[in-house]
């Protein structure tokens, strides 16, 4: 009987306990989701401010939704670096809900807009709540884009947030044609606290990639993130490179990189735009980080680039700190855009 009690006294606190951590492990997580939320609150507030200072402009002295509305609707999207393709798109829904409802007041403006670039967010490709496929080990991501986006950053950042979840990273310069490259890349990997695989400046982009896969699957590496060079002034160059680096890599790992991610700084606009043209042309994107948000109104470049290359946003960059590249969710950016300050 006294044995019984004993068993009985130790499952229960054990249970007790493991009841307290679920809960104390609940309580952190929407901490950390609150922070994060406010986070990409103020990254956006440029981008909010200026698009509801145009907006306020845009109806003054109107009482419905009309076609001079829808006018400077438009001009006011195309003018926050949407594209002139997906405001065409969401400016013929609104009209197609107007001439439905026959009467919107102005009044009413702000929530159809949300609700449209909502709609059409969710209907594009988009990232899933993870970071990476855990069932590819090590998982490989391939980075491109020109330099001066916030690349280098990027890849820190990832690498903390990797590290931060206890998988074990490491890092590739592949980026051998500047010696500043792969000397950020080396400082973030000795800041992070991850190996990085490196050779001379000049050194065959692919040997760097090569060794970086070889060297991260013999150490049984959970990620593998390789940087690559930022040029793009002959297309055809670009192409070969990246095809060749990715050929190598998957003498190692077959079906590596599992991940391509392009890095656009979201401050240069319509700029962006013209990169991810370049790049996608150039090779296989299949994930976008959209960088430099928070020094910027042109917060819609987000949504355009997201309807015109049907290519997931994964990552937005929010801020300097290292939690501050956030997982892209559709539908907390456009609460944190539409948000009136």
């Amino acid at each position: 009987m006294g044995s019984f009690f004993v068993i009985f006294v130790i499952k229960r606190d054990t249970q007790h306990l493991i009841s307290n951590l679920n809960s104390n492990m609940s309580w952190f997580k929407n901490i950390f989701k609150k922070e994060e939320k406010e986070t990409l609150d103020k990254g956006l507030e440029k981008s909010s401010q200026g698009f509801f200072e145009k907006m306020t402009k845009a109806v003054v002295g109107k009482s419905k939704v009309d076609d001079e509305v829808l006018d400077n609707l438009e001009e006011i999207l195309i003018a926050s670096d949407v594209g002139a393709s997906t405001t065409i798109k969401i400016i013929e829904r609104i009209e197609e809900r107007v001439a439905r409802d026959k009467y919107v007041s102005v009044g009413e403006l702000d929530q159809i807009l949300r609700d449209e670039i909502s709609g059409l967010l969710l209907e594009n490709p988009h990232a899933g709540t993870g970071n990476i496929d855990e069932s590819k080990k090590p998982y490989v991501i391939m980075v491109v884009g020109v330099n001066g986006v916030g690349k280098t950053t990027t890849i820190g950042k990832l690498a903390h947030q990797f590290k931060s979840e206890g998988k074990k990273v490491v890092l590739g310069a592949a980026d051998t044609f500047r010696a500043a490259a792969v000397d950020q890349l080396t400082i973030w990997s000795e800041r992070v606290g991850v190996p990085i695989v490196k050779q001379d400046m000049g050194s065959d982009p692919a040997s760097v990639a090569f060794d970086t896969v070889q060297s991260a699957k013999a150490q049984g590496a959970d990620v593998v993130i390789i940087d690559t060079a930022g040029r793009l002034h002959n297309k055809i160059n670009l192409m070969n490179e990246l095809s060749k680096i990715k050929r190598v890599m998957q003498k190692v790992i077959p079906d590596a990189p599992h991940e391509i991610l392009l890095v656009l700084d979201g401050s240069t606009g319509q700029n962006a735009f013209e990169q991810a043209k370049q790049f996608t042309a150039a090779t296989e994107v299949n994930a976008l980080a959209v960088t430099k948000l928070d020094g910027t109104a042109k917060g819609g470049v987000v949504i355009g680039i997201s309807d015109q290359f049907q290519i997931p946003v994964k990552y937005i960059g929010v801020g300097e700190k290292m939690q501050d590249l956030q997982l892209f969710n559709g539908t907390e950016f456009v609460d944190s855009f539409f948000k009136k300050r």
